[in-house]
């Protein structure tokens, strides 16, 4: 049996190219003692993925040349030497960019299929789902009663945010999004209360527009100018959780920073970057709380669906470029 899977040849300069990347042909691995044997049906691609394509020092190890790639996925098990876990059952682990992973017991989380969709582990009630959690309750410490104005709102994280904040209370919310197409969707599906394109003008103009009383939570999934104008709009005790800066993640030069910084003297205001990894304490909490609002509709998403392993990359350049919307999912 043949396995496909994508290794990194070379590390991209500024935007990822794809002869930086090659999908190439394996044996079906053998779990070993302790481990299982998935044959992936769902993969995850996420822009943290292209931090990890450099040799940086970060958060999370570089992926090494001339290897597979690591990412979310989900399938079925179809051989394992684990306690736990039998040959039918369904998991979510970490071995994705490929057909076929063996992966230890202990890091796989076995998922009911009966109880929503498997792309939806990935997603809605995956690590995105959790990232907007945490990113917004705990990070950003939200309140019923604020205004929160999110980026990439009609992102797999961006929408789950928004719509996290007007079930917990939020007198309002506003997103910023790439496309008149995606502002619809925030407004007349997710039930912000105001959305914008960036593309259509400065986003500080647009967003004053759309919070004349300005914002006590910014949830930065961009970066760049849109850091700049909620540092601009923010009130009196505002806060700023730092998921994610997609706007820079190919410069080849360092970013400028926001120019305005000194205001947070005046509103006595919080920037804080996160990370989910350090927050998987709150998945118990997180899972008994969404899963009700997503069974029930309170709570929508949307998913990218792409087909195919030999899209895998193609799938991940689309994040990149903002191509989907909601959760971008390869389905194998």
């Amino acid at each position: 049996m043949i396995n496909r899977e994508w290794h990194l040849l070379s590390r991209p300069v500024g935007w990822p190219k794809p002869e930086d990347f090659a999908l190439v042909e394996t044996p079906v691995p053998a779990p070993g003692e302790g481990q299982v044997l998935v044959r992936n049906e769902y993969l995850s691609v996420d822009p943290y993925m292209r931090g990890r394509m450099s040799a940086a020092k970060s958060y999370a190890a570089p992926f090494e040349l001339g290897k597979v790639m690591q990412g979310g996925a989900v399938g079925e098990v179809v051989a394992s030497e684990a306690e736990g876990i039998a040959v039918g059952d369904h998991v979510l682990h970490f071995g994705g960019w490929r057909e076929y992973a063996a992966v230890d017991a202990k890091s796989a989380v076995k998922v009911d299929p009966e109880a929503a969709p498997l792309s939806a582990y990935l997603g809605v009630l995956g690590m995105t789902g959790l990232t907007a959690y945490a990113g917004l309750l705990r990070t950003a410490s939200f309140k019923e009663g604020d205004s929160v104005f999110v980026s990439g709102a009609a992102g797999a994280v961006g929408s789950q945010v928004g719509q996290i904040a007007k079930l917990k209370g939020a007198s309002r919310v506003i997103g910023s999004a790439g496309s008149d197409e995606k502002v619809r969707l925030l407004t007349e599906e997710y039930g912000f209360d105001a959305a914008f394109n960036y593309k259509n003008g400065p986003v500080s103009e647009q967003l004053r527009a759309a919070a004349p009383d300005g914002v006590d939570v910014y949830f930065d999934n961009v970066g760049g100018d849109h850091l700049e104008a909620a540092i601009g709009s923010l009130n009196l005790g505002g806060r700023i959780a730092v998921c994610g800066m997609i706007s820079v993640y190919n410069s080849t030069e360092p970013a400028p920073g926001p120019r305005n910084l000194a205001r947070l003297i005046q509103t006595r205001g919080r920037i804080e970057g996160f990370l989910v990894g350090d927050h998987y304490d709150l998945q118990p909490q997180f899972v008994q709380e969404v899963g009700p609002w997503v069974a029930s509709g309170a709570l929508k998403y949307r998913e990218t669906v792409v087909e195919g392993i030999e899209n895998n990359l193609e799938a991940f350049l689309g994040v990149l470029r903002g191509d989907n919307t909601g959760k971008m999912i390869v389905k194998l």
